[in-house]
């Protein structure tokens, strides 16, 4: 019996149950929390959480513990794990595991299942789980006895980090979970034994031909994506825009990269950019649509896509070099292999910049009368430009909605990499809450702000109450247009005003008294002027908040205006 492989059959414990052994493989993973909603199929692991010292919070919906699980993986770099029972408890996660896959977020979640001798008899809340979670996992399965419990848990980790992250399911049925086994028969795999690098370089010609490609560019670009903050790769890009002058766009996760006020860091003119460059590298997004599946590239650049996975690489459009493997190892390499001279391109790369400069600045004056808006109801971008004051080093921010994410992400900048979570390419709403319980309790010294839509706070909201039973205090912004309004636009843009308010119109509701009514901090704003002092009293009221901001529902983010659905 290997000592690295088996608990050690003389330790005098006797025997141990599957919950219990769930909880020593989550230890062995580093997983210091689990995200829960009760259910009779899954007590053992709790009180193997309890004995483990890991914590169990327990949510208001199983959708809300998918998200947080998600949430904590994204702020920590450790899968997050949530632990579900059996049927609608399964199925209320899948939201949360299929944005959780589409984000490329590692995390498991954990359902319970009926007695293995009652398969396929009709047990309470029998599903066919495994069969309904594959297609937006990387690994699915069930557990079919007590010994192999903490193996596949193991396995299931494993399999969430293999290329590109993403979700892992175990199903574990009750009677699995509830026997005890001898322990010397209990598989435990050795934490950092059993799972090799991921920090691979791909092949070393190819790095050389990116590190010549930047060094003889005249007009380069990048755009640092999502796998950028998943591979702590922040540093090294940094170092890459500064040391040859690159101008840098950031998307997802990858915001925050570079600090507001860099002279690499852009924002508004990535469109301008794309058209005009002679390089673009895109590091760790897809070609999906917030890129017009490649489209956007200009086609009179070379084009070099990085990424984790294999299979994203070249889809939806053809490349000048594509490298697989971790992007922070890649960019250390391309930049020591790069030409400090640039090979006589160094005046030509600083003229791009003072261009691309003049184009945002041209385009930041352009906004500046929405920026600055004195109207009421309040213009959804004065309130994006009050949220981005008020942040600072410390804040995590979170955005959940439709217009109110796009709005941000023209506006909002994080000061750190790390500091940006939205839901990702799935674009679902609802992550909010989840998110912000996941970054308070990892990351419980920092301060933590959500912006969300009024109709992405009506799907999971009354998780707030979670929030303040685990005394985790955030400030939550709503901009409260009484409108699910992204949907709107498109709706008067195909049918006409007469039919726009059609299955979109949401009740006139004052979160801010939601928020006391269950014992938190709340305000109501309906004036400009008054968003940075709300903002402040939330701050200092040490509690979960929520600021419920009138903002003006016939404003629209550009972003929306531009969606090719709606054309």
């Amino acid at each position: 019996m290997s000592e690295s492989a088996k608990l050690s059959a003389d330790s005098g414990e006797g025997a141990v149950s599957g919950g219990h052994l769930v909880a020593r493989a989550l230890r062995a993973e580093g997983v210091d929390v689990i995200f829960t909603l009760c259910g009779g199929h899954i007590i053992d692991i709790y009180d193997g959480c309890l004995d483990e010292g890991i914590r169990i919070v327990d949510v208001r919906h199983e959708q809300v513990a998918a998200h947080a699980a998600d949430g904590y993986s994204r702020v920590t770099g450790t899968a997050g794990c949530a632990v579900v029972t059996a049927g609608p408890g399964t199925t209320d996660a899948i939201t949360g595991v299929a944005n959780a896959f589409r984000a490329e977020s590692p995390m498991l979640l954990i359902g319970g299942q009926g007695a293995t001798d009652q398969h396929r008899m009709g047990s309470l809340q029998d599903l066919p789980h495994v069969d309904l979670l594959r297609p937006i996992t990387k690994f699915a399965a069930s557990v079919p006895t007590t010994s192999r419990v903490a193996d596949m848990v193991s396995m299931a980790f494993r399999e969430a980090y293999l290329g590109a992250p993403g979700p892992s399911y175990l199903e574990i049925p009750r009677d699995v979970l509830d026997r005890r086994i001898p322990v010397g028969d209990a598989v435990i795999p050795e934490p950092g034994r059993y799972r090799a690098s991921t920090r691979s370089l791909g092949d070393p010609q190819d790095v050389e031909r990116l590190a010549e490609l930047l060094s003889h560019s005249s007009r380069p670009c990048i755009l640092l994506g999502q796998q950028v903050w998943t591979c702590r790769a922040g540093d090294a890009a940094a170092a890459l825009c500064r040391q040859l002058d690159i101008p840098a766009f950031m998307n997802g996760a990858g915001r925050g990269t570079l600090p507001p006020g860099d002279p690499h860091h852009f924002q508004l003119t990535r469109r301008y950019a794309f058209s005009r460059a002679d390089l673009i590298v895109v590091v760790g997004t897809p070609f999906d649509f917030r890129l017009g599946y490649g489209k956007r590239l200009g086609h009179q650049a070379a084009v070099v896509q990085i990424d984790l996975d294999y299979r994203t690489v070249g889809r939806n459009r053809d490349l000048s070099l594509g490298l697989v493997g971790d992007c922070s190892v890649i960019l250390e390499a391309a930049a020591q292999a790069a030409s400090p001279s640039l090979n006589g391109a160094a005046g030509e790369r600083r003229a791009w910049l003072r261009e691309l400069r003049s184009e945002e600045d041209r385009l930041q004056a352009l906004r500046a009368p929405q920026l600055n808006s004195e109207a009421c109801p309040i213009h959804p971008m004065r309130l994006a430009r009050e949220i981005n004051s008020f942040l600072t080093d410390d804040t995590i921010y979170i955005g959940d909605g439709g217009d109110v994410v796009t709005t941000a992400g023209q506006v909002v900048q994080p000061h750190l990499p790390g500091h940006w979570m939205d839901p990702g390419p799935l674009g679902t709403l609802g992550v909010g809450i989840g998110f912000a319980m996941a970054a308070k309790l990892a990351r419980p010294d920092q301060e933590v702000l959500c912006y969300f839509g009024d109709g992405a706070l009506s799907l999971t909201g009354f998780d707030f109450e979670t929030m303040l039973r685990f005394n985790l205090p955030f400030v939550g912004v709503v901009g409260n247009n009484s409108y699910m309004n992204q949907i709107r636009f498109g709706q008067i843009s195909r049918y006409g005003r007469e039919r726009g308010d059609v299955a979109n119109k949401l009740g006139d509701l004052a979160y801010d008294r939601f928020a006391k009514a269950l014992g938190g901090y709340g305000e109501e704003v309906r004036r400009p002027e008054d968003i940075r002092p709300a903002l402040e009293r939330a701050r200092e009221s040490g509690l979960p908040s929520l600021i419920n901001v009138w903002v003006d529902p016939e404003e629209f983010a550009s972003g929306t205006v531009n969606q090719t659905m709606y054309k």
